[in-house]
């Protein structure tokens, strides 16, 4: 990471993670990962399936537990932070927008409710200022939120997010359903709030095009283990790793 940004916000020890295998064996899917992540920075985290990516996000929402290691958020050991202060502080977005039957206001209004705050209205600046940094327009708040096309819905399912305020937004495949223009669109936009709001960004993605073109920088996992990390700029032009040299030939043979 770089050198002249601030001091980490998110910070993974030497974190390992187990899930039952094959006849109930062991299979590690993270294992001993160190790294750090910053205010304003995009970093996506790529290699090939079953490289332990998504694994490693839901470790960092507590979504699952590490085996080994520690995660620590400005300081402070997750496992210490109520589950509702650190959902609130590290936001998630999945592979699918997962939106609730009614409107778009309805569905920004969820997050409030779970924490049993009173609801905002469309007026409300929250709401208002969340809309805006998912580039939707204050019309949308009232249309039903499940008839909107696939990029609409990953917009609100951003609204939400952001709505709590995170820190940490972490991002799942979350554009792996849509169309060309249409991630291109959410891509820019994600790369515009994070650096906007200067929140820690996290992205498991496959597409290396959208890599290239939204992440400041790039963690390249082969088998749970971190195998190569930095620039995205200087890691594309120049791989260091077999793994990652050959992931990225494979990856754009693909396409061709």
């Amino acid at each position: 990471m770089s050198s002249t940004a601030s001091s980490p916000l998110l910070q993974l020890e030497q974190l390992t993670a187990v899930r039952p295998g094959p006849q109930n064996r062991p299979l590690t899917v993270v294992e001993s990962i160190s790294c750090t992540f910053r205010h304003g920075e995009l970093t996506a985290l790529i290699g090939p399936s079953g490289s332990g990516k998504s694994s490693l996000i839901r470790l960092i929402n507590r979504l699952e537990e590490p085996l080994q290691g520690r995660i620590m958020l400005e300081g402070s050991d997750i496992k210490e932070m109520p589950p509702p202060l650190l959902r609130q502080r590290i936001g998630m977005m999945l592979q699918k927008a997962y939106l609730f039957d009614g409107s778009v206001l309805d569905n920004l209004q969820m997050p409030f409710s779970y924490r049993k705050r009173p609801l905002p209205g469309p007026d409300d600046p929250d709401i208002t200022r969340c809309l805006a940094l998912a580039r939707l327009t204050p019309d949308y708040l009232q249309r039903d939120a499940r008839t909107l096309s696939g990029g609409e819905q990953q917009r609100v399912n951003l609204a939400r997010a952001l709505v709590s305020k995170p820190q940490v937004l972490l991002l799942d495949e979350p554009t792996s359903a849509l169309d060309r223009p249409t991630t291109d669109s959410l891509g820019q936009t994600l790369k515009e709030v994070c650096h906007s709001e200067k929140l820690a960004v996290i992205i498991v993605t496959h597409d290396l095009r959208l890599t290239r073109r939204i992440s400041d920088h790039l963690l390249y996992l082969e088998q749970g283990r971190l195998v190569e990390s930095g620039s995205t700029a200087e890691l594309f032009a120049q791989p260091k790793s077999e793994g990652l040299r050959r992931f990225l030939v494979e990856l754009d043979d693909e396409k061709h």
